[in-house]
């Protein structure tokens, strides 16, 4: 039986408490609030955006959504995972202070920001990989603390995938610093002397002892060294850096093999929410405002991430007269990460797309 995926249309110009109420009744149509329990923990995925940023999801379109979650359980929050590169989301001090900038509040929201992954991304939980491309995921904590899951994506492209929506949300947005790492590159960190402050830091944290001392900046021995990613979490100037991994279909599927585990772990009790307004060529993590690559479409709703990332490159493409603007951005396949994830399990291609009056 194919996926039920749920569109409204919605404008980014529309009135915050219109698209307040689209989001809410979209919500509402999937079923899981019927689900959740007053003792549930019920953590609301998002990208706050980086600084500078002008496409991410705004708080007050999550107002109504929100508050029918609240209806249900006191223990609902909004929560992001710490980044791999140094900025103004690498750290929760930092990181929960964008969120406060970009107008994610408690007075506003009326439900708390938690970065799930801890202070510097080291709280996490290591599982066991099952289809092939990654070995041991590692999952933020707090996901794994919790009982229900609701991911809100932008629907934008992106350098690496392709298309970024609800599987790079679930895969890559609740893996911990070194699960990030572990999707984007197979090789290992290595250091840019001129950063490095000598401070000795990491060689605290490195559990091979692959880390060395050179003349005024330390090296990491590839051949000791296991992939943990320890010393890019706790170097605080950047001396540690990603050798970023150019095999996109590899990083698609560790994402959709990532985004399973992290579904598997709350039992069926996940719901994803898909904004196609202001789709653009890159994701929220860029610091600028950039143009629509498409006019904006609406949003969509779904239990099914596979169905409604298909359902989301299928509507943009028809929306742009047939171009496929996601590989005009980069030339990606960024099918390959749809194709995993129904390989594996995850999901559907196959579904029914349900319009709802806007």
């Amino acid at each position: 039986m194919p996926s039920q995926v749920f569109l409204i249309p919605a404008a980014a110009a529309e009135d915050p408490d219109i698209l307040s109420q689209k989001a809410r009744d979209a919500y509402l149509r999937i079923g899981l609030n019927d689900e959740l329990a007053k003792e549930d923990f019920v953590a609301l995925k998002i990208h706050f955006g980086e600084k500078h940023n002008t496409g991410y999801i705004r708080p007050a379109w999550l107002l109504g959504l929100i508050r029918e979650v609240r209806k249900k359980t006191p223990l609902a929050f909004l929560t992001d995972s710490n980044t791999l590169y140094v900025g103004h989301r690498s750290n929760s001090v930092e990181h929960i202070r964008l969120a406060w900038s970009h107008g994610f509040t408690p007075d506003v929201v009326d439900i708390p920001v938690i970065i799930a992954d801890g202070l510097i991304g080291r709280d996490a939980q290591e599982g066991k990989g099952e289809h092939g491309r990654v070995a041991a995921p590692k999952i933020a904590s707090a996901f794994l603390h919790s009982d229900a899951l609701i991911c809100l994506s932008h629907a934008t492209g992106h350098v690496q995938t392709g298309i970024g929506a609800a599987l790079k949300n679930m895969g890559m947005g609740c893996a911990s610093r070194a699960g990030k790492l572990d999707q984007h590159s197979v090789a290992h960190p290595r250091v840019t002397p001129k950063a490095c402050r000598n401070c000795g830091l990491c060689f605290d944290y490195c559990p091979a002892k692959a880390i060395v001392q050179a003349e005024g900046h330390i090296v990491i021995d590839d051949a000791a060294c296991i992939g943990c990613g320890e010393c890019l979490v706790v170097c605080k100037y950047g001396a540690i850096k990603i050798r970023w991994d150019e095999d996109s279909r590899r990083i698609q599927e560790k994402v959709a093999e990532y985004a399973f585990h992290v579904h598997r772990h709350f039992r069926g009790k996940t719901g994803f929410l898909n904004f196609l307004v202001k789709i653009t060529k890159n994701c929220d993590c860029m610091a600028k405002d950039e143009p629509r690559i498409v006019e904006d479409i609406g949003i969509l709703a779904s239990r099914d991430p596979v169905a409604i990332d298909k359902a989301t490159a299928d509507l943009v493409l028809a929306r742009s007269g047939g171009q496929d603007v996601w590989r005009k951005g980069y030339d990606i396949d960024w099918s390959a990460q749809l194709r995993h994830g129904e390989r594996i399990g995850l999901g559907s291609t196959d579904y029914e797309l349900i319009e709802l009056p806007g």
